[in-house]
């Protein structure tokens, strides 16, 4: 019983990972970025909503707030900054993400330092579901994982539905053509990123509901969502949800092995899918 309540909160965790993972996996599907500032954004979003929780406004109506700030605050950073780095190619785009990770480390540790914070949900935090058979379940890693499901599917609908969905997925195969249709690749570039954005804050929140975080986190994070988005699939977002239970489950499975066994079980996991599939389980571009 203890190995299935392992497998059962692997799942659980995994849909955390993918709604980690699903920002950066949306950035690479559509402009080919890997965005190393990715899991730092995630971090700077909790400590926004560590803010507004700290001044009166509840969990619930911080995360939405949080999203909100986050989307045109990448869509800005898009044109500013990353479609510059575009048009020079290369590495370009990866070093400005790298330049956009350090400075937004230190503007954090300066505000906040180094101490380590969460975000306080009360009772939420610990409530819990029993099975029977003494199975459990969390209500907050049920909660995290049905909106990282939710997130994926959300995504990939409006990719697949809609008007401007729908030429975020042909940029992503043919820019050029694109502009020859008279869209503005500027613009689609820049809601695809504001829409990252704010994935990943919705991410950052739950993230510092469910663990402690400081400034320099953000580096942790950025690894589980890549293994997440590599395993899976680049720029594959059901690739993504996948890959996020596949790490989740291997990290509760390798620490009902060994609590220190974890992390690295779920490392070991991700080599071997990188060296068996270079491509990831289910390597298509966005649509898939």
């Amino acid at each position: 019983m203890q190995w299935m309540n392992a497998l059962l909160q692997g799942v659980l965790l995994g849909g955390l990972y993918a709604l980690l993972a699903s920002g950066l996996s949306l950035m690479f599907g559509v402009m080919r970025i890997v965005n190393l500032a990715h899991g730092l954004l995630a971090v700077a979003a909790a400590y926004l909503g560590l803010v507004l929780v700290q001044h009166g406004v509840h969990p619930a109506l911080a995360v939405p707030l949080v999203m909100i700030v986050a989307a045109p605050v990448g869509y800005v950073l898009q044109i500013v900054l990353f479609d510059r780095s575009l048009a020079l190619g290369g590495l370009a785009p990866l070093l400005v993400a790298f330049g956009l990770a350090v400075v937004v480390t230190q503007i954090l540790q300066e505000i906040f330092t180094a101490d380590t914070r969460t975000i306080q949900v009360g009772s939420f935090a610990t409530a819990s579901i029993r099975l029977g058979g003494g199975l459990a379940i969390g209500v907050f890693p049920l909660v995290s994982f049905a909106v990282g499901a939710a997130a994926i599917g959300g995504l990939q609908a409006f990719l697949a539905r809609t008007q401007l969905g729908r030429a975020m997925r042909a940029a992503s195969d043919d820019v050029e053509t694109v502009r020859l249709m008279g869209v503005s690749s500027r613009r689609v570039y820049g809601m695809s990123t504001a829409l990252a954005f704010a994935t990943v804050a919705l991410a950052g929140m739950f993230l510092g509901m469910r663990t402690q975080f400081s400034p320099t986190y953000g580096d942790a994070v950025l690894i589980f969502a890549f293994e997440a988005v590599i395993i899976g699939g680049m720029g594959s977002l059901w690739g993504t949800l996948a890959g996020g239970i596949i790490l989740g489950v291997a990290q509760t499975v390798g620490a009902q092995l060994d609590p220190a066994y974890g992390v690295i079980v779920g490392h070991l996991v991700f080599l071997v899918v990188l060296a068996a599939k270079p491509g990831g389980l289910i390597p298509k571009v966005v649509t898939a």
